[in-house]
């Protein structure tokens, strides 16, 4: 299971949130051997004055968070980290500079879905890569 949050500045968020979130789908995908239908986003489009950076950075600036259950390895999630750096550059034209990557992992036990502690699903795929 993954959960991601885009956060940029909407001004250049926006126009590019479906391109972006396959570009980072088809990453979870390759890296993670996510299955393809599972693809859960969320973007938070900001004002400038609500979404502050550091300076190096442009409003292009990108943050990404990636939450999904513990159990990967880092080689795995360095694959994913690197994938999308290298894919959001070449199909979106934002530097790595200004993408933030950010990977919470938590026990399964600790996620709901579809009524039960994700623990006590069974998935199609797995999460020990």
């Amino acid at each position: 299971m993954g959960q991601i949050k885009i956060y940029g500045v909407k001004d250049n968020l926006n126009p590019i949130k479906e391109r972006l979130s396959d570009v980072i789908h088809t990453c979870m995908v390759d890296a993670l051997h996510f299955p393809s239908e599972k693809k859960f986003h969320r973007f938070f489009p900001m004002d400038k004055e609500d979404f502050y950076y550091a300076s190096g950075r442009t409003e292009a600036y990108t943050v990404i968070e990636v939450s999904m259950f513990e159990g990967r390895k880092i080689e795995a999630k360095k694959q994913l980290i690197n994938l999308l750096f290298e894919r959001i550059n070449r199909d979106l034209n934002i530097t790595p500079q200004d993408i933030e990557i950010t990977i919470f992992e938590t026990p399964k036990h600790n996620w709901g879905i579809r009524g039960l502690p994700a623990d006590e699903l069974t998935l199609n795929y797995k999460v020990d890569i």
